[in-house]
């Protein structure tokens, strides 16, 4: 069955810059290691989307519509399709004293988060710091080569997608989350292990929001709800030792 704008898929990607060939981004272990872009204790393997759902690029969602399950597509992505041309104006200069402020050292290559955004060091001259906080891929053209694998269909299995695309917590298993379905209400118990999370509240409150907001915009529910329970636990009295 062709695949459509709403659909929830797996897919496999590999991206690369189309200028060197170089690979920036992909579901595979193996590319990710040749390219020597392996990030430590990422799960690779199919990720799961929602077509049109603004979760890739929309020249990729746009290129696996109509194809089907198992089907490889190769898309090109202009600046203007992807992360835009590069601006001048987000080349900034920080006074070093704003750095010592937070107690860090700048140096050149260093990510940094600011008001205007994530950014790159790209010089550190006195008492200036010269950042970058174009994106790393503006200005360039890309090759993505892609494949869905899955098209998933079971609405609970639908919502545990949702859950491990924007939850990312590597030891959560999925299935210990709870799913209740009832009438137009969905309600989510996260696996107990979550409970150890290291995220912020607002990095949570982000992730649970972007879920449901994936379930209302795409699926016949209007209300979702996450339940976080805690249960005393009661101890069991001490068996007393036989007499001899």
């Amino acid at each position: 069955m062709a695949i459509k704008e709403g659909d929830f898929v797996r897919l496999n990607f590999t991206g690369k810059i189309k200028e060197t060939d170089e690979v920036f981004d992909t579901t595979s272990e193996d590319i990710a290691e040749e390219a020597g872009i392996l990030v430590e204790n990422k799960v690779y393997g199919p990720i799961p989307i929602i077509v049109g759902g603004n979760h890739l690029l929309k020249a990729i969602d746009d290129a696996i519509i109509g194809t089907e399950a198992g089907e490889a597509v190769h898309v090109s992505v202009s600046p203007e399709n992807g992360f835009g041309q590069r601006n001048p104006n987000f080349i900034q200069l920080i006074p070093m004293k704003e750095f010592k402020k937070q107690g860090m050292t700048p140096v050149r290559g260093m990510k940094i988060t600011a008001d205007a955004g994530t950014g790159k060091i790209i010089s550190v001259n006195g008492g200036r710091v010269k950042v970058d906080f174009n994106h790393e891929l503006a200005g360039k053209n890309l090759e993505y080569d892609v494949s869905v694998v899955e098209v998933i269909e079971d609405d609970e299995e639908k919502i545990k997608s949702m859950i491990e695309l924007h939850y990312s917590y590597p030891n959560m298993d999925l299935d210990k989350t709870e799913i209740k379905i009832d009438g137009d209400k969905v309600s989510i118990k996260l696996d107990e292990i979550t409970r150890f999370d290291q995220k912020s509240y607002m990095d949570v409150t982000f992730a649970r929001f972007r879920i449901s907001k994936d379930i209302w915009d795409n699926m016949d529910y209007e209300k979702v709800e996450f339940v976080d329970e805690f249960e005393k636990k009661v101890e069991e009295p001490a068996e007393e030792e036989a007499e001899e």
